[in-house]
């Protein structure tokens, strides 16, 4: 039974069959997510055997190599892309056939690419496709796409996510690869390595923030204070954990020369205090780092982790941070755009063989990086919820959302992701929308109705040290997480206020107890 259309894991050796019209993306796509050999293109065998990529009069013999080229790959075990526009019936199937007697899988990886975009990247070539013939091209696709499905390929995987990774099959299997759809859309985008927690029932998960290092002890006890909160909050049931990518506090949290950990070395500190919890920061900011850097701390996370690393990524704001360190504070327009760059980049550089990438504003000469992320790929969480462009960046790169702010703020975001989804052809569940807030647990049964709310309604109060909390009984924030998660929420992530001085692990895993057995 085919895969359910969306992001998804490709076993090693399989053969892989790119489905869409000219202009889709399929050549820049393969390139960036295939090694070198890897794929088999119509075009560039013209170019072999005629007088060019274009040479049409050269099409015969170029697919005459390109079938043998293919046959001797798929024999071999090797994994294989077939980049041509896929859009005949009968040589799908044959290639289906050739998989089957070589007793590997075949995916076929379908383009939905909106036709107007296919047509401005058509137009800008040296050498572009006739436009009736695109046309006919783009007719074609839609008339064969809703029956990919049923065609009998293994997986039909859509490619606007650039978010297919090749795995060996040890770990495709330890990763939880599902025949058939997956259970729902609260399924997170990527599938949990060997270790990692698995879903809870309904796919809701819980998050640990930490955002304040002002610890009993001071410093000297920071190190022993983070691997106590870590093993506490798994013991809790929190299947993640995350800091911040900040240098000095933040003004929302506290006075600017509180401590304030690297978040990397804190991650690992984290991970290596832990045996299930998947660790990362909430968020990178894109203007802090060289990209390059970025992927290859995040890939030795993964790998040191046990491939429990996700990365979330922002485009920054706290212009006081920036020019404190000396480092420039672009626009938001520009910053968006080293944030959509790092979005592209990140996969080529956690990918095999040594690809160039050049962006909008950031260029990589040669993206190598080993060792790869243990699951060939990070999961990336983008951090903001803009919803012109920041949105639309997750729809068309990230695996998972951070948003903020009460229940109908939530849903009125979650209701641009899917427009955006929509717009580029994914499908929203495959985004896993996580929320983020500060909460305190109280003791004690419901509180009656009076100036801070009515009863078993959770309440924004403050703390001894001004920071701003929603507090409640146990009761309470059991209503509100399953609020959250009537509007889409699939990981609810908390910092916990009185973290290094009271239980509030412990009082938040009744929460967490509560939602997951109910």
């Amino acid at each position: 039974m085919a895969e359910r259309t969306g992001s998804g894991l490709v076993r090693e050796g399989s053969l892989v069959v790119l489905v869409g019209p000219s202009g889709s993306g399929k050549t820049t796509w393969a390139d960036a997510v295939f090694g070198p050999g890897q794929v088999v293109s119509a075009d560039r065998l013209r170019a072999v055997v005629g007088h060019g990529e274009h040479d049409l009069a050269a099409s015969a013999d170029a697919f005459d190599v390109l079938d043998r080229i293919v046959a001797a790959r798929v024999g071999r075990r090797l994994t294989t892309v077939v980049d041509t526009l896929g859009l005949d019936p009968d040589r799908r199937r044959a290639w289906r056939a050739l998989a089957a007697s070589a007793g590997v899988p075949c995916v076929a990886v379908a383009f939905d690419t909106p036709p107007a975009q296919c047509r401005r990247r058509n137009a800008a070539r040296a050498r572009p496709v006739p436009a009736r013939v695109l046309s006919g091209q783009v007719r074609s696709y839609a008339e064969q796409r809703p029956g990919l499905e049923t065609e009998g390929f293994d997986a039909v995987l859509a490619a606007g996510t650039v978010d297919v990774r090749v795995v060996a099959p040890e770990v495709a299997a330890a990763a939880r690869v599902v025949e058939g759809p997956p259970p729902s859309a609260v399924a997170p985008a990527v599938p949990p390595p060997a270790g990692a927690p698995l879903p809870a029932p309904g796919g809701l998960r819980f998050g640990l923030h930490l955002s304040r290092f002002e610890v009993p002890g001071g410093p000297a006890e920071l190190a022993e204070r983070l691997r106590d909160v870590a093993g506490r909050a798994e013991r809790a049931g929190f299947a993640s954990l995350w800091v911040m990518d900040h240098f000095r506090q933040i003004p929302q949290l506290g006075r600017p020369w509180e401590n304030m950990p690297e978040a990397a070395v804190t991650l690992a500190t984290l991970a290596a205090a832990t045996r299930t919890a998947t660790v990362g920061c909430l968020v990178h900011c894109v203007t802090y780092r060289n990209v390059g850097l970025l992927g290859r701390t995040v890939a030795t996370l993964d790998v040191l982790s046990g491939g429990r690393a996700w990365c979330g990524l922002g485009a920054g704001w706290f212009e006081a941070e920036h020019a404190g360190y000396g480092w420039p504070f672009p626009g938001a327009r520009e910053r968006l755009d080293l944030l959509e760059d790092a979005l592209e980049a990140l996969p080529v550089l956690w990918g095999p063989g040594a690809h160039a990438f050049t962006g909008r504003r950031i260029r990589l000469p040669e993206a190598m990086g080993y060792p790869r992320p243990l699951r060939g790929r990070v999961p990336i969480l983008v951090g903001g919820g803009g919803e012109r462009r920041t949105l639309r960046l997750v729809a068309q790169h990230a695996d998972a959302c951070n948003l903020t702010g009460d229940v109908d703020t939530v849903r009125h975001k979650v209701a641009v992701l899917e427009r955006h989804c929509a717009d580029v052809g994914r499908d929203p569940g495959s985004v896993e929308v996580t929320h983020l807030s500060t909460v305190r647990v109280e003791a004690g049964g419901p509180r009656p109705a009076g100036p801070s709310g009515p009863a078993g309604s959770p309440r924004a109060g403050g703390t001894a040290r001004g920071v701003r909390a929603v507090a409640g009984t146990v009761a309470d924030h059991v209503l509100r997480v399953r609020a959250l998660r009537a509007v889409g929420v699939q990981h609810v992530i908390v910092s916990l206020d009185g973290l290094w001085d009271t239980p509030a692990v412990e009082a938040f895993g009744e929460v967490i107890a509560a939602c997951t057995d109910g």
